[in-house]
């Protein structure tokens, strides 16, 4: 019993030290290093964050010298290469973090729709133009939208310093960007989606829904949200992965194609069901399944097929819904404006849009006095 107090004075005593040479100098970032085989923990003090946050620094990953003697490894392309040298690697440290995001782990069932928007460092004229078009944060019928752009890094010595300081600045202004230490590439993107899912586990996991796109769609989140609250029998606590839906194909074989997929990275010739990662509807139940699902699954390259396998070993299914356009409108030759704001008001998504498209749309639909009663613009199975 003396012992067991003397630890518990001890650590309170080492706890107050700390606090107060944390606060003797509020501007520079304090860090405190446990000794421990696994990992560090780092105590900083965050951008435009109040509070001091942890975050947590993983040791370089190793690469996997074995991947050498897989069958025809020296013919693969070197970025299927390196994928299967660093297959394995899922904790890197995260430079950017917003722990408060959701107002805290236990407060997060007041984010009712959180926009999770893949964007890369050089991104930059796109993630302005989507704070202040559809991913601006708002209350909307009601309910509360909040935004995050996920990041790793990109480019090498000054650029790569550059770019992170860029990043750097928009978090001091905006708050909304999460970057770990990993290279930002096509080939990273399921790598990205699983860091996220690890950080809402963490510090969003009673957000309802999620809206999960790219940064260059158009995404109309004010019908996002009319759509999700007429799901009167789900409130993000039950199933729900909607968008364009994929079935009945498989690997791309051909090693010129962006999506190339060896048999030394996936043997089967049939994907399971997914949605196109250009933007797809999910609830935080179900975000929570993927991630767990993850645990277990060996990566695969292609994010949003690697989403369809987490669901398909939950014994859990994407569906369609016909708002979600990631192939683009097939637009009827009636009209000589293939951007008439009447095709896309009542839509949830299209992809793909320049900064410039974007920014003029999301004014375009919004406009009161916009009237489509008699246009010969309407898609007809464009409503929700």
């Amino acid at each position: 019993m003396r012992s067991t107090k003397a630890r518990f004075f001890f650590m309170a005593g080492a706890l107050g030290l700390l606090v107060f040479h944390l606060s003797k100098d509020s501007d520079q970032p304090k860090t405190v290093q446990l000794n421990t085989d696994v990992k560090e923990i780092r105590i900083h003090k965050s951008l435009s964050i109040k509070n001091y946050s942890y975050v947590y620094s993983w040791p370089k990953c190793q690469q996997n010298i074995t991947a050498n003697n897989i069958t025809g490894f020296t013919t693969l392309p070197q970025n299927i290469q390196d994928f299967l040298y660093y297959q394995h690697c899922r904790h890197f440290p995260m430079l950017l973090d917003l722990p408060e995001k959701c107002g805290g782990a236990y407060e997060s069932n007041k984010v009712f729709l959180l926009l999770v928007i893949k964007s890369s460092p050089h991104n930059y004229d796109r993630r302005e133009v989507l704070r202040k078009t559809w991913a601006k944060e708002r209350m909307h019928n009601g309910v509360w939208i909040r935004r995050v752009f996920i990041s790793g890094t990109t480019g090498e010595g000054y650029e790569k310093e550059r770019l992170n300081k860029m990043l750097e600045l928009e978090q001091r202004e905006f708050s909304d960007i999460l970057q770990w230490d990993f290279s930002d590439t096509f080939y990273n993107l399921t790598l990205k989606q699983t860091l996220f899912l690890e950080w809402m586990e963490r510090n969003c996991p009673k957000a309802r829904f999620l809206f999960n796109g790219d940064d260059d769609v158009f995404a109309n989140t004010d019908n996002m949200v009319v759509y999700l609250q007429s799901l009167n029998d789900n409130d993000g606590s039950k199933h729900l992965f909607t968008g364009h839906l994929i079935a009945n194909v498989g690997p791309i074989r051909a090693a010129g194609s962006k999506y190339f997929i060896p048999v030394q990275v996936q043997e089967s010739n049939l994907y399971p069901p997914y949605c196109g990662g250009g933007g797809f509807l999910l609830s935080g139940f179900t975000g929570m399944i993927i991630y767990r699902m993850s645990k277990s699954i060996p990566f695969l390259p292609i994010d949003d097929v690697y989403m369809g396998m987490c669901l398909a070993k939950a014994g859990l299914g994407p569906a369609s819904h016909i708002g979600v356009r990631t192939a683009g409108l097939h637009i009827a030759a009636v009209t000589s404006d293939a951007y008439d704001p009447c095709f896309y008001k009542d839509i949830l998504l299209v992809h793909r849009f320049l900064p410039g498209q974007i920014y003029l749309m999301w004014n375009r639909i919004q406009d009161p006095d916009l009237d489509c009663s008699s246009s010969r613009t309407q898609l007809h199975d464009n409503k929700l």
